[in-house]
């Protein structure tokens, strides 16, 4: 009788097929590390406490935009975009695009008189993102929000409730 041929233990597939699972949660613990390591947490504040405070006084500023009526409509188109506001309100305004959860993608535009309660400025394409808007004066006494998908031409921005 002849004895069967030992193969080497690399050549047969259990080995293989056992150190698969570990393997494979290596590669996705690398691939994780390597995830939080690029990638900011733009949620997270170290001064929680400051903002908690800071809310009465952004509610302060919805009640006074609502004390003046103003309502606004902003208009995109390409990089410009057009904010047309009802009410009365200084020279100076701002609007920021807000990302949702990155606080790296915001941006803020400076909006210069175009005509009696038209003003209008240049940012950088969002790509089709969604983008929160806050139009708000250079002392910050007042502020109005939306919401702007990135897709359409238009978004209406209003005081909170």
């Amino acid at each position: 009788m002849s004895a069967p041929i030992q193969k080497p233990w690399y050549r047969e597939p259990w080995p293989w097929i056992l150190m698969a699972g570990p393997a494979a949660v290596v590669v996705a613990g690398f691939f994780t590390l390597a995830l939080a390591f690029r990638t900011e947490d733009g949620l997270v504040a170290d001064d929680y406490y400051k903002q908690g405070l800071a809310i009465n006084q952004v509610l302060r500023r919805d009640d006074r935009a609502r004390e003046l009526n103003l309502k606004a409509l902003a208009s995109f188109s390409g990089a410009r975009v057009r904010v047309v506001l009802q009410g009365d309100a200084p020279p100076g305004l701002r609007l920021r695009l807000v990302h949702p959860a990155r606080a790296g993608r915001d941006q803020s535009v400076v909006l210069h008189a175009a005509a009696r309660g038209v003003y209008e400025g240049s940012f950088v394409p969002s790509g089709g993102e969604t983008r929160r808007l806050v139009l708000e004066d250079a002392g910050s006494t007042w502020r109005l929000s939306g919401t702007w998908n990135g897709r359409e031409e238009t978004a209406s921005l209003a005081a909170a409730r």
